[in-house]
């Protein structure tokens, strides 16, 4: 690794404080150019990047490391390791509105679920849970008993390693109370399997593809999606979902688009030959 590539690398660290897995996109990202070209990155041109990245046939995947490698050429900019000011611009990629479900098809799945036993209470609840607050996977599961201060969610460890609050709806938390209550461990971690230990994303996974048909990301756009269409503030849906940019949370705005487009369709005389 060069000495510019590691000065990044403790500056996303240090200053940035980013989180770990984000860190570690970076480095990945990063060394798999300087590794395939044999030098050091602020000695690359654009032919040498082309050249390099070609091979992705994800757009997704190609803009990942494009944006990487931005985020490096600026940092080298702006602390004098290159004069020159590059930015490659990222190929274009179709936008996707995010699944999401309505809350009438999540209580139908909630319907399914045996909640005679303690494991069916847990699916039960964390189901509720995630849709309660939108949190992201790893967010849910790192939750312990300490963060839940009243009718309150503490998230110590959301991306970028934020903290933030959101609030949990009362039916969710009856439900997480009815599933501690009958689980037989007592641990910190709010979440766990069968054995007791921690439960793990791909179970989560499970667990939301067996009742809804869903990953659980698309409970945190159902949440989102849901605030939207109530009329909440963009701002505050941002605040709630622990977006850096209001940018992330602007996907929001093309299903309230959506659903406005439905609503006229539907309901006024002219749109109907």
């Amino acid at each position: 690794m060069s000495k510019e590539l590691e000065a990044f690398i403790e500056y996303i660290t240090v200053i940035k404080a980013l989180s770990s897995r984000t860190i570690e996109a970076y480095r990945s990202d990063l060394n798999e150019l300087e590794s395939a070209l044999g030098k050091s990155l602020v000695e690359i041109d654009s032919s040498d990047i082309f050249r390099t990245l070609e091979h992705h046939r994800n757009k997704r995947t190609l803009n990942r490391k494009l944006s990487s490698f931005n985020s490096f050429l600026d940092f080298c900019h702006r602390n004098r390791f290159d004069s020159a000011s590059t930015k490659f611009a990222l190929a274009k990629v179709p936008k996707n509105l995010p699944k999401y479900l309505s809350y009438e098809s999540i209580q139908s799945g909630l319907k399914m679920i045996d909640r005679s036993d303690w494991i069916g209470l847990r699916d039960y609840a964390l189901i509720l849970f995630l849709y309660a607050t939108g949190v992201r996977v790893s967010e849910c599961l790192m939750a312990n008993e300490g963060d839940i201060e009243g009718e309150w969610l503490r998230i110590r460890h959301g991306k970028g390693e934020k903290e933030r609050y959101v609030p949990i709806a009362l039916e969710a938390l009856k439900a997480l109370r009815a599933y501690q209550d009958a689980q037989p461990y007592k641990r910190l971690n709010l979440w766990l399997n069968y054995r007791g230990e921690p439960l793990s994303r791909i179970s989560v996974f499970k667990i939301t593809q067996k009742y809804l048909g869903i990953s659980p990301h698309a409970l945190r756009h159902s949440y989102a999606t849901a605030l939207i269409l109530g009329g909440a503030d963009l701002r505050v849906v941002q605040e709630l979902l622990g977006h850096a940019s209001l940018l992330t949370t602007q996907i929001y705005t093309h299903v309230q688009k959506r659903n406005l487009e439905e609503t006229v369709l539907n309901h006024h005389p002219m749109a109907h030959k």
